[in-house]
């Protein structure tokens, strides 16, 4: 296993000095595509890779999308209810799929192939992603992201989180693309007022536009987004491409011809939801045993939300990632839970991990810490 991570700095090192390591990392972000910003009007398609959507929160929360001014329209089979085994009369006290495996992947892949959409959007999370990729015809999605790309200013945008973890490490990895990780339609979409100042929305907002949701963000260009921590758990710089995702589906993939391609020289972004601190410490030691993690330039750490106490998670980050030698901050309000910011996964990203306050000459005020953030470098040219 190797002590260090690509392009990182060393806790000792300056938090503000250029980042050093392997060659390849931010390298490797340049040769992933950076997808296409939306326009007013555009229409995003709306799907259901995993678990059913209930049909009020869909609505709501494709309302939202269409407050955004986004043309919505949604996949055949998001409604749908099957259970997890064969065929039959639907039990509702069994887990359920939003269809059948081949129903889920074809509306997928309608989608995606269709040149009028401009984003795939997942309707939710749950239970399901990982069985519809060996039902999905890669070289038809490919084609069509090529198509994309040529036509549409860059490829169109994966949009989803949690079980989706799955889609957005086969569709970066074989598509060779970005992909956006944030809040879905039946999920805290729905709870979202347009009209309304709300993080989460203006995070997502910024994530498919690149900036103001109007046509003159293509000539204004974009800022970078800025997610800050609220602690650090080992500190120092790292910079290199996103990757990641909800740290149980990372690990249901390891081995699997859709896993990512292992951390090194990247920035990782970590989250889940309802695991205990010790499932936890299993998944993460799974992965390192496994080698994923080894030159990782640093961890990004979302939301644990219903994970048990956040002080036996900060110690088991700890111990397991810490050896790595590489900065972690903790306390980004991205994942599960009711703020849930948007990330480009794959895109080139700068991790400041500050030392606590009184042990930095860079910050001598230590009645005003600096809680450190993730920065994801804006897209060029912004909008399309």
């Amino acid at each position: 296993m190797n002590s260090g991570g690509a392009r990182a700095v060393a806790a000792h090192g300056s938090p503000d000095a250029p980042a050093v390591g392997t060659p390849g990392g931010v390298e490797h972000a340049r040769k992933a595509r950076r997808y296409a910003r939306l326009r007013p009007g555009d229409r995003v398609a709306v799907v259901a890779p995993s678990g059913p959507a209930d049909p009020a929160r869909l609505e709501a929360g494709c309302a939202v999308l269409r407050d955004l001014g986004l043309d919505v329209v949604v996949g055949k089979h998001a409604l749908d209810r099957v259970n997890l085994g064969p065929a039959g009369p639907v039990r509702g006290d069994w887990h359920r799929l939003a269809g059948t495996d081949a129903d889920r992947a074809a509306d997928l892949q309608a989608a995606w192939c269709d040149p009028r959409v401009r984003a795939v959007v997942c309707a939710r999370g749950g239970y399901g992603a990982t069985r519809v990729l060996d039902r999905l015809d890669w070289d038809a999605l490919r084609a069509a992201t090529e198509a994309s790309a040529a036509t549409g200013g860059g490829p169109k945008i994966l949009h989803g989180s949690s079980d989706i973890t799955a889609l957005h490490g086969a569709f970066g990895t074989r598509l060779r693309i970005t992909t956006s990780f944030g809040p879905m339609p039946a999920g805290v979409i729905a709870d979202l007022d347009p009209a309304a100042q709300d993080a989460s929305l203006e995070s997502l907002r910024t994530a498919l536009f690149g900036g103001a949701a109007t046509s003159s963000a293509a000539s204004s260009g974009s800022a970078p987004a800025v997610l800050p921590g609220t602690r650090t758990l080992r500190p120092g710089r790292a910079e290199g491409p996103l990757t990641g995702g909800t740290l149980s589906l990372l690990a249901a993939v390891l081995g699997t011809p859709y896993a990512p391609p292992p951390a090194a020289g990247r920035v990782v972004f970590l989250e889940d939801v309802t695991e205990a601190p010790y499932r936890i410490d299993r998944m993460l030691v799974q992965l390192l045993q496994a080698g994923w993690f080894d030159g990782a330039a640093g961890f990004a750490l979302g939301s644990w939300k219903d994970c048990g106490d956040p002080a036996e998670l900060d110690a088991v980050f700890a111990a397991r990632l810490g050896p790595l030698g590489v900065p972690i901050l903790a306390g980004l309000s991205a994942g599960h839970g009711p703020r849930q910011h948007t990330l480009e996964l794959g895109a080139p990203a700068v991790l400041h991990a500050p030392a606590p306050p009184g042990h930095d000459p860079a910050h001598p005020h230590p009645a005003v810490p600096d809680t450190g953030a993730l920065t994801l470098e804006a897209p060029p040219g912004g909008a399309r």
